[in-house]
């Protein structure tokens, strides 16, 4: 699976942006897709993700302040951010689990990840 993030920048306190990760490749039809992030010096944080059957889930530190959504026709997750604070400065990823029709924010348990794009929140 291949996995394109965009939407990253500088945003100031109490912004939105909005995150979006083109995925191709899926050779299952059960598929959760997964938002994280890594800021420096911490470990990667699970925050959001959607299933092929739209379940959702959400880390206390991010619910109701982002929503992930996805579009079946653009083959296209996203992760609208609202309310930002500086602390969610950090490379935001999204990655892919095959063949699993549940939800999961546990970092090791997916397989194919993107290479990131940067959210940086000015105070």
């Amino acid at each position: 699976v291949q996995l394109v993030e965009s939407g990253g920048g500088l945003v100031q306190a109490g912004g939105s942006l909005r995150l979006s990760c083109v995925v191709s490749g899926f050779t299952d039809h059960d598929y959760v897709i997964g938002w994280f992030r890594q800021a420096p010096g911490k470990e990667r944080e699970g925050l959001s993700c959607i299933s092929s059957t739209e379940k959702t889930e959400y880390a206390d530190s991010v619910k109701g302040r982002f929503t992930i959504s996805r579009d079946a026709a653009k083959n296209t997750v996203y992760l609208q951010m609202n309310s930002l604070k500086p602390e969610d400065t950090a490379l935001y990823y999204c990655t892919a689990l095959e063949g699993y029709s549940g939800t999961t924010i546990t970092a090791y348990l997916y397989d194919d990840w993107g290479k990131g794009t940067l959210v940086t929140v000015s105070s």
